[in-house]
C-alpha cells in the first residue's frame, strides 16, 4: 500500500511540475479589437523564435478589457489598450503600476462601393449625407470602446469645425440600433451593406482595404499640435460602478499597454513586450498596418516602468 501511495505521489508531483512548467510558457493577452491583426502578426513572429511559448489573444473593447481585470478579476499577462487613459483611469494604481504608450491613430469614416451617395460624399459634406433618413451609419459603444467615445468627441469637434449648431446631438441621436461593443464588429455590417458608413480608425480601414473619407485634423484626433483644441470637448462614460461616471476629454489618440499586477507570467510578459516594442519586432507590424509609432516614448506619466523597457524611453 505504501508503495502505491509513493507512486501516486511521484505521478502527482511530475504532473504538477509539468503543468506549472507549461503555465510558465503561456501568455494571456487582452487587447483592443483594432489591434487584432498587428498583434496576431507580432505574436506569430515572436513564436517562431520561441516555439515553446503559447500566446492566447482575446479581443474586446478596451474599456471592457479593463473591466475583465477590475470587475471579473480575470488574470492576464498583458493588456493592450486603444487609449492610455483606460489604463490610467481604471487600472493604475490598484491593478497596474505603469503603462507604455506605443502608437497613435486617426479617426475616419469608412464606406463601401455600395454605400448610398458613395459617389458624392467627401470630407466637407459628410454631416449632411449621414443625417439623411435613407442613410445608416454605425459606431461602437462608448462605454465599452474608446473608438465609441472618440466618435462622440468627433461629433462635437465637427460641430465646431463646420459651424452647424446641434450637429453633435443630431449625429449622436441617429442610428443607435447600429451601436456595437467594438468598432471591428461593425466591419462585417459595412461589407454586407447593413450599414452605409462607419466611424473607425484609419489603421482598421487600411487593414481591411475599405474605402474611407479622411477627416480634417481639427476633427480626427490625430494631430498632437491640436491637443488644446481637442481638449475643448468632453464626454462621460460609465465608471467603475453603475452610479459612477468618468469624464473623457478630447486629446490625440494614444495606444498603450501594461502588465497587470495579477499577471501569471510577468517575466515572460516582459520578454514579449520587449520584442513588441522593437523596430524589427512588433512595431514593424504596427506601422506596416497603418499606425504611427510613438517609440521611443515619452515617460511623463507612465508610472513605475520596469527596467526592461528603459531602452525605449526618449
Amino acid at each position: 500500500m505504501r508503495s502505491w501511495i509513493a507512486l501516486f505521489a511521484v505521478i502527482y508531483l511530475l504532473t504538477g511540475c509539468s503543468n506549472s512548467h507549461n503555465s510558465r510558457k503561456t501568455l494571456t493577452v487582452f487587447h483592443a479589437g483594432s489591434l487584432s491583426l498587428p498583434l496576431k502578426a507580432a505574436v506569430d513572429s515572436f513564436m517562431k523564435f520561441n516555439p515553446e511559448v503559447t500566446i492566447n489573444l482575446e479581443a474586446s473593447g478596451s474599456v471592457e478589457c479593463a473591466r475583465k481585470i477590475t470587475d471579473l478579476n480575470r488574470p492576464c499577462d498583458l493588456f493592450f489598450s486603444a487609449d492610455y487613459k483606460v489604463i490610467n483611469s481604471l487600472l493604475v494604481t490598484e491593478h497596474a503600476d505603469f503603462l507604455i504608450p506605443f502608437a497613435t491613430n486617426r479617426m475616419v469614416i469608412a464606406y463601401s462601393s455600395k454605400s448610398k451617395y458613395a459617389n458624392i460624399i467627401d470630407s466637407l459634406n459628410w454631416p449632411t449625407i449621414l443625417l439623411r433618413s435613407d442613410v445608416a451609419y454605425g459606431r461602437s459603444d462608448p462605454n465599452s470602446d474608446p473608438c465609441g467615445y472618440r466618435t462622440l468627441l468627433l461629433f462635437q469637434l465637427a460641430e465646431k469645425h463646420y459651424c452647424i449648431d446641434g450637429l453633435a446631438e443630431s449625429l449622436e441621436g441617429k442610428d443607435n440600433q447600429f451601436i456595437r461593443p467594438k468598432e471591428v464588429d461593425l466591419v462585417a455590417m459595412l461589407e454586407t451593406s447593413a450599414i452605409d458608413y462607419l466611424f473607425i480608425y484609419e489603421s482598421v480601414v487600411k487593414q481591411h482595404k475599405l474605402n474611407y473619407i479622411p477627416l480634417p485634423d481639427s476633427i480626427n484626433l490625430g494631430n498632437f499640435s491640436l491637443a488644446q483644441h481637442y481638449g475643448s470637448v468632453q464626454v462621460k462614460i460609465r465608471g467603475n460602478s453603475p452610479n459612477d461616471s468618468i469624464t473623457i476629454a478630447g486629446e490625440p489618440i494614444v495606444y498603450a499597454f501594461t502588465i497587470p499586477k495579477n499577471a501569471p507570467n510577468p517575466q515572460l510578459a516582459r520578454k514579449f513586450a520587449t520584442y513588441f516594442l522593437s523596430d524589427t519586432g512588433g512595431m514593424k507590424f504596427i506601422t506596416k498596418m497603418g499606425q504611427q509609432s510613438l517609440i521611443p516614448f515619452s515617460c511623463n506619466s507612465c508610472g513605475s516602468v520596469p527596467d526592461d523597457f528603459k531602452e525605449f524611453i526618449r
